[in-house]
């Protein structure tokens, strides 16, 4: 079978109404497809038996994360030049309903079944491969969002080796959007722009000295040290994840601020030593799941003081014509972030008012996140070997694609990240914001 590659082309345009837009080399190192693009490489035909026992995202994340496809040259242009034939059809906006009346008539056509016998034909005979080892279980757990579910999603992505983590984030071991205060052009390193966001947080919530901070999903401890270093506070750092928590405390300790800074194990729903003057969420509430956002907004309402500031940093998804069809891609939900769920920033604002809260202002940064993302990106392949000892093949790879396709989808305006700043505002009203916009100090 010396023309896989012709034959693997001819049948994707069939099915996808066009050619693909990037090379394609199989098994049998026949190649075809525009010059001059990246290749997309089938390394094996187990590759398209996934495929046929999980058509669509799943199937091809598998092949990805397995190594049974790759891709040669630039990956963010060949993520780009797919994105439109593979993710951007329609489908994320369908009803399960239209789903599956689109899968039966799909059976129905003569020619999709002849697409899938010719697939067959090129994949061979074998049982559906074994997912790879990376991929989340997804046997019965419950309801979603409860606090031991929660906590096992968490370490399935947080768990996998702080050496591990060193590598992508670099020195300021923060997970989450930088804030790049000039251009990349300007000479500012990943943890300038780091250090930034954390400076911008501590100003939107007018940290003084003395006063109680609290960090919903502290990761590393960057947060709360910073605060408690530049402006004097005490500060409450908590995770579900075990190794960040052992990792921040020493950070703490080697700080010399174990008598200003904590770090727990524990669930926002278990805090029970409030009142803060206040509080940052910062990439965490991703993790809340829609069904549970009200009760994390009341939550932290609660935990603060009158006057005090919540600054709640979260990444957002563009609005759906049918909110009730949203769900998560298949590839982000079984290998990155189990369970996570994105909300659009207007649900989020109004949520976060539902609960009590004065929402003063809401700061788009979604460029900054695809400025990060590539750093991080950039961190992964300088150290790939080194990477892979530390975790796995299979596990390189799902953080190399994440994160390249999400620093796409941020500098698309498919996604985007926002800092909403908001205020327990005393019966009286007086809310302690400065009244100049964008003043912080008060």
């Amino acid at each position: 079978m010396a023309d896989a590659a012709q034959r693997l082309a001819a049948l994707a345009e069939e099915v996808l109404g066009a050619p693909l837009p990037i090379r394609i080399r199989a098994w049998d190192h026949s190649e075809t497809g525009p010059p001059h693009t990246p290749v997309l490489v089938v390394r094996r035909r187990r590759a398209l038996r996934r495929l046929l026992w999980k058509p669509g995202e799943l199937g091809l994340a598998r092949a990805w994360v397995a190594g049974d496809l790759d891709v040669e040259g630039d990956l963010y242009d060949a993520l780009d030049r797919l994105a439109g034939l593979l993710w951007e059809r329609g489908e994320a906006s369908a009803s399960r309903r239209s789903k599956a009346v689109a899968a039966l008539k799909a059976l129905r056509d003569p020619a999709l079944r002849s697409a899938v016998r010719t697939l067959a034909g090129l994949a061979g005979p074998g049982l559906p491969p074994a997912p790879p080892r990376e991929e989340a279980r997804r046997a019965p757990r419950g309801p979603l969002h409860t606090l031991r579910r929660d906590k096992e999603a968490i370490s399935h992505h947080y768990d996998v080796g702080n050496d591990f983590y060193e590598l992508v984030l670099g020195p300021s071991m923060v997970y989450s959007c930088a804030y790049w205060e000039g251009t990349e052009a300007d000479g500012a390193t990943l943890e300038d722009a780091q250090r930034a966001k954390l400076d911008l947080v501590c100003r939107k919530l007018a940290l003084r000295p003395g006063q109680r901070l609290l960090d919903v999903g502290c990761g590393w401890g960057s947060m709360v040290l910073h605060a408690a270093r530049e402006y004097g506070v005490r500060a409450v750092g908590i995770t579900l994840s075990q190794e960040q928590a052992a990792y921040a405390r020493k950070r703490v300790a080697d700080a010399g601020l174990t008598d200003r800074v904590e770090i727990r194990v524990q669930d926002y729903r278990e805090i029970a030593d409030g009142p803060y003057d206040a509080i940052s969420s910062i990439g965490m509430a991703e993790h809340v799941g829609s069904a549970r956002y009200a009760e994390y907004a009341a939550d932290l309402y609660a935990l603060l003081k009158p006057g005090g500031r919540l600054l709640n940093h979260q990444i957002a998804r563009r609005p759906e014509p049918d909110e009730e069809a949203y769900h998560v891609d298949e590839f982000i939900d079984r290998y990155v972030f189990p369970d996570g769920e994105l909300a659009p920033v207007g649900r989020t604002v109004t949520q976060l008012e539902e609960a009590g809260f004065e929402v003063r202002d809401v700061e788009a940064i979604r460029e900054h996140y695809a400025l990060t993302l590539r750093r991080w990106v950039a961190n992964l392949e300088a150290h790939w070997k080194q990477a892979v000892r530390l975790t796995s093949p299979g596990r390189a790879r799902v953080w190399r694609l994440y994160m390249a396709a999400s620093a796409l989808s941020f500098e698309r305006n498919r996604i985007g990240v926002n800092q909403v700043l908001a205020v327990r505002t005393p019966e009286g009203g007086a809310s302690g914001m400065p009244l100049r916009a964008r003043d912080w100090r008060g």
